[in-house]
């Protein structure tokens, strides 16, 4: 059961399961709604009133009310059956009830409208979602302040997807401009020694300049317009600033880089495990799936180092550019860690041998489990640290691959999950702010002689923020929810991960009952837990006791399934618990780690078949049932019995409907 101090700690947090907190939210909405009324009657007074008291009385004044209800009370009919995603009997998808200081922040905001595409339209909350991107920056380890080389700076995306897509256009940015520079030099019979060899520049050759990283090509840059701007006339610098821009592969296009300058289309590679948006963000960035490249994973369902290394050596040997690797830091569907420490470490091993890649870390899930490891004077915590409150977390490989964090280029991470805030609104965090300069739709071009522009102050520049991110538009509602949340609590031990640590308490109660639970049920079914949580996600699966066909085991966990998810033609409150599930593919699984749970679960590995030689779906995959459990309420519950305690419970009771109907 939680503590004294837990549930002292996140009783005021939310409106509740029950909406206990009804006054406090509602007094928060009205008193803020009266001030934004009183901020309208005092904008310009002696302008007088263009709605005056008699116009409530017209008929169009009362049809057009009447309307507006009708609409607004059905909306509200239908939304009953929403998905109660703040109570704890759901257990299923990445959502959970909402933080009060980012709920009402989102509320009041909207009554303002502040669109951050620039300052001119957003002059707080711009401001506002600049500091929220140096608060994640820190709370990762990058360095945030401006005296600092590099730099970190981030900001507020609609998700995680379009901050993935941020990620590898960024590196697509960096990881080509060198060629596009170096064929501007070429044009204007420009050769200085430059680089990080100091050498004549025309002498490095293609695959030299696509290994150098990014910050020696940030350097590069900044180097080649000193040494230009000493020695050439205007006319010169212009004819380079124009050369130099019709290389680039934002100019060519990227079929049309890849063909003038002669170079294979780069790779990025990703777990086996990762989220379908690297596929989709290939697709969008003119890359193509092929160039995708899955590393196996190892029998945690992390990234594999050894088939990593292998995958690295494959390409680097046929010299084709690594774009990326990407890391992930808490799949969706497992919730599982990569080790980002062995990631960073084989970027070191490249490097070593004149080769490089990006490194990005696909935190949506579990970026904000940072807080856990960040006391509030910003150090990282040891690993002894938590064996007073948790028997198992974090693993050694959990615990370096967030220590590794600070290592890595960027990281992608969703408020709208582990934040507890509104959606949307997901991050982007870059190492080094300086990568703006590569992607700005109208840069301040290092090239141009006397252009006031690049003189202005970085963080004036980055105010004018639709020049650098993918979207236009942006609702400033959700920064400034992020930024009251931040404020309220921090982003370290002591603040934010107070809450998230109660939830990895909840998932080590779980991982321990299902021991107890699989005991419970042998003879009747057999349940495991496949890979061991490295976060506060867990999934089960469960088979007919005596049962060897996995299609029939598969089938029995969708009838198990069918009585946890949400219908939407009954009410909410016809189901128990509300759950989700997820599938390990065949050819997603190393095939020991598929033999050992097909053991586990007494499945004979024979009727595991890929697809397409599958005849029946339920062959190709092990059906799971997946649970996020993000509530915090979890380890509480009605009378001496938490939440969990009653799902195991609902769970059996399931078992034994579906085992008894399936008996002949």
């Amino acid at each position: 059961m939680p503590t004294q101090s837990d549930l002292s700690f996140v009783r005021p947090l939310f409106l509740g399961p029950a909406a206990e907190n009804d006054e406090l939210f509602e007094s928060l909405v009205v008193e803020f709604l009266r001030d934004h009324t009183f901020w309208r009657r005092n904008f310009h007074p002696e302008d007088g009133q263009r709605i005056g008291a008699d116009a409530k009385n017209d008929p169009d004044f009362l049809d057009f009310q009447a309307r507006t209800r009708r609409e607004l009370y059905q909306l509200s009919a239908e939304l009953k059956r929403a998905v109660p995603f703040f109570h704890p009997r759901y257990v299923g998808h990445m959502s959970s009830d909402l933080l009060l200081p980012g709920l009402v922040a989102k509320i009041l905001t909207t009554l303002y409208n502040p669109n951050n595409v620039s300052e001119e339209a957003a002059p707080q909350t711009l401001e506002k979602e600049l500091q929220v991107g140096e608060q994640l920056a820190r709370m990762f380890g990058y360095e945030t302040d401006d005296d600092a080389s590099p730099c970190a700076w981030g900001h507020l995306t609609s998700g995680g997807t379009i901050a993935n897509y941020e990620a590898l256009w960024n590196f697509r940015s960096v990881k080509f401009y060198p060629l596009a520079l170096q064929a501007g030099a070429k044009e204007i019979s420009f050769n200085p020694h430059a680089g990080p060899k100091a050498k004549p520049f025309h002498d490095y050759s293609k695959w030299e300049l696509l290994n150098l990283s990014m910050q020696e090509t940030i350097a590069l840059r900044r180097e080649l317009a000193g040494l230009i701007h000493d020695e050439a006339d205007p006319a010169v610098l212009r004819a380079f600033r124009n050369a130099v821009k019709a290389e680039r592969i934002e100019s060519l296009g990227t079929a049309g880089f890849f063909l003038k300058h002669h170079v294979t289309p780069p790779v990025v590679l990703v777990s086996a495990s990762a989220h379908y948006s690297w596929e989709k963000g290939m697709k969008v960035l003119g890359f193509g799936t092929q160039n995708l490249v899955k590393v196996e994973v190892d029998d945690h369902m992390r990234m594999d180092l050894e088939d990593l290394d292998r995958k690295l050596d494959a390409a680097f040997s046929r010299k084709v550019p690594v774009l990326a690797v990407v890391g992930m830091l808490g799949t969706t569907e497992f919730g599982t860690i990569d080790p980002i420490h062995g990631i960073v470490a084989a970027r070191d091993r490249a490097r070593e041998a004149g080769r490089d890649f990006g490194i990005h870390v696909d935190g949506a899930w579990g970026g904000y489990l940072t807080t856990v490891f960040r006391r509030p004077d910003g150090s990282f915590m040891d690993r002894s640290d938590f064996s007073d409150e948790f028997t198992y977390f974090p693993s050694e490989t959990v615990h370096a691959a967030f220590r590794a964090i600070a290592d890595t280029d960027s990281i992608t991470v969703d408020p709208h999950k582990l934040g507890y805030i509104p959606y949307a609104a997901g991050a982007f965090i870059a190492r080094d702010r300086e990568v703006v300069d590569f992607i700005a739709q109208q840069a301040a071009y290092v090239f141009d002689l006397g252009d006031r522009e690049h003189h202005i102050p970085r963080r004036e520049q980055l105010h004018r923020l639709g020049q650098y991110i993918l979207e236009g538009s942006k609702p400033g509602a959700a920064a400034a929810a992020v930024h009251v949340t931040h404020n309220v609590l921090p982003l370290h031990s002591d603040g934010l991960g107070r809450l998230v640590r109660l939830t990895l308490r909840s998932c080590e109660r779980f991982w321990d009952s299902a021991q107890i639970m699989a005991e419970r049920l042998a003879g009747r079914v057999t349940l495991i837990v496949p890979f061991e949580p490295d976060s506060n996600l867990i999934c089960l699966a469960l088979n007919p006791a005596g049962n060897r066909d996995l299609a029939r085991m598969n089938a029995f966990s969708r009838e198990i399934f069918a009585r946890m998810k949400v219908d939407p033609t009954q009410p909410v409150q016809a189901k128990t618990f509300i759950g989700s599930y997820t599938s390990l593919e065949k050819g997603n699984l190393p095939s020991g780690q598929a033999d050992r749970i097909l053991h586990d679960l007494g499945i004979d590995p024979v009727t595991f078949v890929a697809a397409p030689e599958a005849l029946d779906r339920d062959a190709a995959h092990i059906f799971i049932l997946r649970h996020t459990l993000m509530n915090p309420w979890l380890l509480d519950g009605p009378g001496e019995r938490s939440y969990i305690d009653l799902y195991w419970e609902y769970l059996e009771d399931v078992i034994d409907e579906v085992l008894e109907r399936d008996t002949p």
